[in-house]
């Protein structure tokens, strides 16, 4: 009888046996979530960086800043009161937004407290869809709605594969 052990990349045995789902449609299971968690990663760490490297986004005033965008949507929104609280400051609305969106693309990414960072995530696209994208019709051309869904799994299952939370976990398990 072979002896399953869960491991950072997956499953493994002490005497060389067949792991418990070990066939091919168990592991592809195991790994569903991977292409999502790197999607999303990425993308946020580059909307990020896109925002951050960008001088006029980061401006109160003037054509493509945070702050004519968030004059722009406030009418439209779902709750003006988030544009409202936004407008008081928009160039450190910006900044927070910006280097949430790297913070949230890192640690999903690494799977650093994936949880959390999939929270952030779905907390930014929520934020955005009630606000920016909310006047989209049909609904579902708003793309922040589409990355919220993207985020809810991501929360629920955090991520267990190719991850430092699982690397940590593993650690924590061997210790005595």
């Amino acid at each position: 009888m072979a002896h399953t052990y869960r491991t950072t990349a997956g499953y493994g045995t002490i005497d060389g046996g067949q792991p418990e789902g070990g066939g091919l449609r168990e592991r592809a299971g195991r790994y569903a979530l991977l292409p999502l968690r790197i999607f999303l990663g990425v993308t946020f760490i580059y909307a990020g960086i896109d925002k951050l490297t960008d001088s006029r986004f980061l401006a109160a005033t003037g054509e493509d800043s945070i702050g004519a965008l968030m004059r722009g949507v406030r009418d439209l929104s779902a709750v003006p009161q988030l544009v409202d609280l936004a407008l008081r400051n928009p160039e450190g609305f910006g900044y927070a937004i910006a280097l949430g969106e790297v913070a949230v693309g890192v640690g999903t990414l690494i799977g650093l407290l994936a949880r959390i960072a999939a929270l952030g995530g779905a907390l930014i696209s929520l934020s955005l869809w009630l606000t920016i994208s909310w006047q989209a019709d049909p609904y579902y051309y708003g793309n922040d709605l589409v990355y919220l869904m993207g985020w809810l799994p991501l929360v629920l299952a955090g991520a267990p594969m190719f991850s430092l939370d699982a690397w940590i976990a593993e650690r924590r398990r061997r210790m005595p």
